[in-house]
């Protein structure tokens, strides 16, 4: 059993059965009192956030938690299949865990997984991947003023917001926590 001192951001504490992510961490030692461990929470399954003091020294359970690169092979039903690059395992991932990721991924793709006693917790995308625009209305002539925008198709079925110039078959960065086009790619 660990304390308070040891709280790191990136760590996973298990409090009360439920496993909370550390998102940012403080050490608080005020000129009266004893000093203190304020703390943002994340919750792994729902999401939700919160914020929790600790006395310092207090003794906290640390999850384990494995993060290992997986490959994305495809989707099977509800649930995705990933294969570990290390010792070549498939892993089922259900759709709730991959969330909005499934919007950026694309087969052979390699993502980050958490995982905790066998299941998967949460999935770490790239900050941005390239992705082409299957369908997209074409430009017309006059429509290369800056600002403006028309929705575009990607490979993975996922819509975004293009600028007006951008035509079917065009590569583009795509921001994988906003879903924000980023600019062209040429190769």
């Amino acid at each position: 059993m660990a304390t308070t001192n040891d709280i790191k951001n990136g760590s996973v504490l298990n409090l009360d059965g439920q496993l909370w992510n550390v998102i940012e961490f403080q050490h608080v030692k005020p000129g009266k009192g004893g000093a203190f461990v304020r703390t943002k929470l994340k919750n792994v399954t729902s999401g939700k956030v919160v914020d929790k003091t600790f006395n310092a020294g207090t003794k906290v359970d640390f999850a384990t938690v494995d993060r290992r690169d997986y490959q994305y092979l495809y989707q099977d039903g509800a649930d995705y299949v990933f294969m570990d690059t290390t010792d070549y395992d498939q892993v089922t991932v259900p759709a709730s865990v991959v969330g909005d990721a499934a919007n950026f991924m694309l087969e052979n793709q390699i993502v980050t997984i958490a995982m905790n006693e066998g299941v998967a917790l949460y999935l770490d995308m790239p900050a941005s991947v390239v992705l082409e625009v299957t369908y997209t209305e074409p430009g017309l002539q006059g429509d290369r003023s800056t600002g403006g925008t028309k929705p575009a198709t990607l490979e993975t079925g996922y819509e975004i917001q293009v600028p007006l110039f951008l035509e079917t078959g065009t590569r583009v960065k795509v921001d994988t926590r906003s879903g924000d086009y980023l600019g062209r790619v040429t190769d």
